[in-house]
């Protein structure tokens, strides 16, 4: 099982452009405040939806470019949509070659050096940038939203919005959405100080690119020279795998919940869990399996970029809270877990 919080962002690789470097760069309303009592042009809501739809309406090609504190990365994409079915591809252009293919919740990662294609399915899997998890009508109990000049990206006039979390469990988010489509094309998370922790770009984008679905759709099937590998996964219920929140973490909603297929003969509990929550915007994982003394230390917590995860042994198993929220997010969390049988 992948840990990935799916999220934020989602994140198949994350931010930044050339001389936009972390932290030296001022947004425009830090320069020019807007109007006092100024009403936004859209709610928070309406943002975020025009930001989901063109993800899922347009074709494009484009490179990414992602930095975090002092790595940088970078992947070409390429995406299609004709309003049922989507595809994308995603090659990594740095460290060690990687080529992903989504169809629709199909996912096949081909590992060149390891002659190796890993297939999974993932239903919570959304195209660049996932910003909207879930229909979330709670978004503005716990965040806000402010508008700024517009500005350029990758070529494209672009609008900017800054959305500002209204307590200490979550980040905050500046984003660059193309103007006539909505499209997302740079995305910052931002730190409860402010300071960016992450940050994604298009250094270079095509809109309406001549994306072939039919192409795609035949690289995802050709495994020819590769080993393949399929993720058992089995959906379920925390419920019915024996765990439970004692206490709700305010805003987050429980997404979705995953085992793997346990092997003949193996104990309940036995095989780890996934357990995934969304407040909308982001997202947090708890991965439980049986504690190992062998492979598992004491609580930890770790950072890289805006994802944080903490480690804890709690009775017989072992907890990791994985996702882009602050620590005190995941302690609480942590805390809140128990099992119920």
């Amino acid at each position: 099982m992948t840990r990935s919080a799916s999220g934020g962002m989602g994140r198949v690789l994350w931010p930044v452009i050339g001389a936009l470097v972390l932290g030296l760069w001022q947004p425009s309303w830090a320069q020019t405040p807007p109007a006092s009592g100024a009403v936004p042009a859209r709610s928070l809501t309406e943002w975020l939806t025009r930001m989901h739809d063109a993800s899922r309406q347009r074709a494009y090609t484009g490179t990414l470019v992602v930095s975090s504190a002092s790595t940088m990365s970078a992947a070409r994409i390429w995406h299609i949509c004709d309003g049922t079915q989507q595809m994308e591809r995603v090659d990594t252009l740095t460290g060690a070659p990687r080529s992903t293919i989504r169809h629709n919740s199909d996912v096949i990662t081909f590992v060149p050096d390891e002659k190796l294609a890993l297939v999974d399915r993932r239903e919570s899997l959304g195209v660049f940038p996932e910003l909207l998890q879930m229909p979330s009508s709670s978004l503005p109990d716990y965040y806000s939203l402010r508008e700024g000049k517009s500005e350029r990206v990758a070529g494209y006039p672009a609008d900017v919005v800054e959305i500002t979390p209204r307590d200490n469990l979550r980040f905050g988010y500046r984003i660059w959405s193309e103007k006539s489509t909505g499209l997302v094309v740079k995305l910052q998370t931002l730190s409860e100080q402010g300071t960016v922790l992450e940050q994604v770009a298009f250094s270079e984008l095509q809109l309406d690119a001549p994306v072939r679905m039919d192409k795609l759709k035949r690289l995802m099937g050709d495994t020819r020279g590769y080993t393949v590998h399929r993720q058992s996964l089995r959906k379920t219920t925390a419920e019915a795998e024996g765990w439970r929140l004692k206490e709700v973490v305010p805003g987050f909603q429980p997404m979705s919940c995953h085992t793997r297929e346990p092997e003949a003969g193996a104990a309940p509990g036995a095989t780890p869990m996934q357990w995934v929550f969304s407040d909308g915007l982001t997202s947090v994982s708890l991965f439980i399996e049986p504690f190992d003394p062998q492979r598992h230390a004491g609580e930890k917590i770790t950072a890289t970029g805006a994802t944080h995860a903490l480690t804890r042994r709690l009775g017989t198993y072992w907890v990791t809270a994985l996702g882009e929220v602050p620590p005190a997010t995941l302690r609480r969390f942590a805390n809140a877990l128990e099992r119920s049988r």
